[in-house]
């Protein structure tokens, strides 16, 4: 194993950025390689520490000869994120500096002009240069994972409909309960991948057998505990045995049973006015349209000053917010339907 540190210049004198990369040098040059980061938007954590159980398993099996295709890990992706707290608590999501989603404004290029995310280098922010160096390094491997995680969630995926359903491995191996199918048009750092590898220097590719980028939500926030994470370290130690990256004679593959619905079958339950939440569902319940799932608190006090927030569709609940006062049109749920949910969606993420 190898211990580097990407090296991020501050934009201002005296700060520097440190992000720690674990490189492992597979036996056979034609298994498929992989890149895997977390804790791209900083206070999502769920990630780090499923690497840092991960990382025991690949070190022993680096001393064990078991690793065949090159690994690279990077358990905390973003430092500029982590530093950064507003009123004693870290943002993470945005930066402070631009507004900008840590997770927006990667560079969309061919997989063929992967060297120029490094042209004009010097005269860029910290966070433009972190994110076309992370990029950069990614573009370098087969299969890309980036690990995240929502506010209250079940353990679910987003996979752009290229590396489906090739990409139901990884759903098996990680338990996940939904897949949510990315048209792969926004500027993520996930489909930034995907634009690459679907263009790889012609016409652009409908499917691309052999590679994957997927952004993994690992259930919420709040989730991070020993048992959890090294449950998820061995889901993903199983994936990547899988895919013939380590070796693992004990493993078997097992089908995923969950459902895979389009972003446009995502119901996006949103409060209709500000006020107190009160949930009457859970994330991981089934629910009917017209089913009661939350009352807003919208006149405390005041007779008939609650409304009701119902279900559209039939489906599942895969997030909940964790907030408890909502602002007029915060997200409070998603619901993964059986069918489409709105037409008038854009291309690309479903949240900024």
């Amino acid at each position: 194993m190898e211990r580097s540190e990407i090296i991020i210049g501050g934009d201002t004198a005296g700060i520097e950025w440190r992000v720690p990369v674990f490189r492992f040098k597979g036996s056979d040059s034609a298994a498929p390689s992989a890149y895997i980061q977390a804790a791209l938007h900083a206070n999502e954590l769920p990630g780090t520490a499923l690497l840092h159980f991960l990382l025991e398993r690949l070190r022993k099996a680096d001393g064990e000869g078991a690793i065949r295709g090159d690994i690279t890990v990077v358990p905390q992706a973003n430092p500029i994120g982590l530093a950064q707290y507003h009123f004693g608590e870290m943002e993470g999501r945005f930066d402070l500096g631009s507004r900008t989603n840590f997770n927006r404004d990667f560079p969309l290029v061919a997989l063929a002009g992967r060297d120029t995310l490094l042209e004009t280098f010097e005269s860029r922010s910290a966070a433009d240069r972190l994110k076309r160096t992370l990029l950069h390094t990614a573009l370098g491997a087969d299969l890309v994972l980036d690990l995240h995680c929502d506010d209250e969630s079940l353990q679910y995926a987003y996979i752009d409909e290229a590396f489906w359903p090739e990409a139901a491995d990884l759903a098996s191996a990680l338990d996940m309960e939904a897949v949510f199918l990315s048209d792969g048009e926004s500027t993520a750092f996930e489909e930034a991948v995907g634009h690459a590898f679907k263009r790889q220097g012609g016409d652009k590719l409908k499917s691309v057998p052999g590679r994957l980028a997927v952004t993994v939500e690992l259930r919420g926030r709040r989730d991070v505990y020993p048992d959890m994470a090294r449950h998820d370290a061995d889901g993903l130690w199983a994936f990547l045995a899988g895919r013939g990256v380590v070796t693992d004679p004990a493993h078997e593959a097992k089908p995923y049973a969950g459902p895979a619905v389009p972003l446009d079958n995502i119901e996006m339950v949103k409060a209709p006015e500000p006020g107190t939440v009160l949930f009457h569902r859970d994330i991981g319940d089934e629910v009917k349209a017209g089913d009661l799932i939350a009352t807003l608190i919208v006149r405390p006090g005041e007779p008939g000053g609650t409304l009701a927030v119902t279900a559209g569709h039939d489906g599942l609940i895969a997030t909940r917010c964790s907030a408890r006062y909502a602002r007029r049109g915060d997200d409070l749920m998603k619901i993964a339907c059986r069918e489409a949910t709105r037409r008038d969606r854009k291309p690309g993420t479903l949240e900024d």
